[in-house]
């Protein structure tokens, strides 16, 4: 008994360390959902295959994303952001559309909702380095506003092509306007996430296959409702388990 009291104890422990990260002052004491039970072919991310993405990312970004001018944010932007991580990430974090930071830096996630997405992948036992972090739209709407269909339209294609490139194992889209891009549909988010859906990837130089998508909120928004970050910290569970991963000691 007292053995087994030592091991939850360790266990909790572990628990609310990872919850702490993420900025939860009150840990979802829950198990790990168990992974689904599916098939998901994919190759082995060796040396020339890592390769081979990181230039097919690249020639996308240098030949066509950063001189884009496909919509009318070409006028108004500083600098396209593409996106940064591993080309051969199994995980990749699909966000809106950059921000004043980003478009300033050209980076993805930056400042405060950076800072917290940064630590929801900490929470996860990962870093950026070993994500992939892009977003829907590759220029900054003025003033943050919400993109228009008209330029989500315009921009989406690259996004599809970045995942095709990437071929991950799962996709986590950060809030309402890239899980109804992604996924097609006019549903809110709090009715999109929580669960799994089926995306279909074309992974290039190879057939389509379904990889799943776990829509959850912004961290933007959980900036402003942090009573959310406990229903956020059970999708990025079920991603954890979708993946095969512990959680941090």
């Amino acid at each position: 008994m007292e053995t087994n009291l030592k091991i939850l104890r360790a266990g909790l422990r572990q628990q609310l360390k990872a919850d702490r990260l993420l900025g939860l002052r009150q840990a979802p004491l829950r198990e790990l959902p168990e992974t689904r039970e599916q098939a998901r072919p994919g190759p082995a991310a060796g040396a020339a295959n890592h390769e081979d993405r990181v230039a097919q990312l690249d020639t996308l970004n240098t030949q066509e994303v950063k001189d884009c001018r496909l919509c009318e944010l070409c006028q108004t932007r500083t600098q396209t952001v593409f996106g940064q991580g591993s080309a051969t990430a199994r995980l990749v974090f699909v966000g809106e559309a950059p921000g004043y930071e980003e478009d300033k830096q050209g980076l993805t996630f930056v400042g405060r909702a950076g800072e917290l997405l940064t630590r929801m992948i900490a929470a996860m036992g990962l870093t950026r380095d070993e994500v992939f972090i892009c977003n829907v739209l590759k220029c900054r709407p003025p003033a943050n506003r919400d993109p228009s269909a008209e330029e989500i339209l315009a921009c989406s294609p690259y996004l599809l092509r970045q995942l095709a490139i990437i071929d991950p194992e799962v996709i986590v889209a950060l809030g309402a306007p890239a899980a109804k891009t992604l996924l097609k549909t006019a549903q809110s988010i709090g009715k999109l996430r929580g669960r799994f859906h089926d995306f279909p990837l074309g992974a290039a130089g190879s057939a389509a296959r379904t990889v799943p998508l776990m829509p959850t909120y912004h961290p933007a928004y959980l900036l402003r409702s942090p009573s959310e970050k406990g229903k956020t910290w059970d999708d990025l569970l079920k991603v954890m388990a979708e993946l095969g991963l512990k959680r941090p000691t």
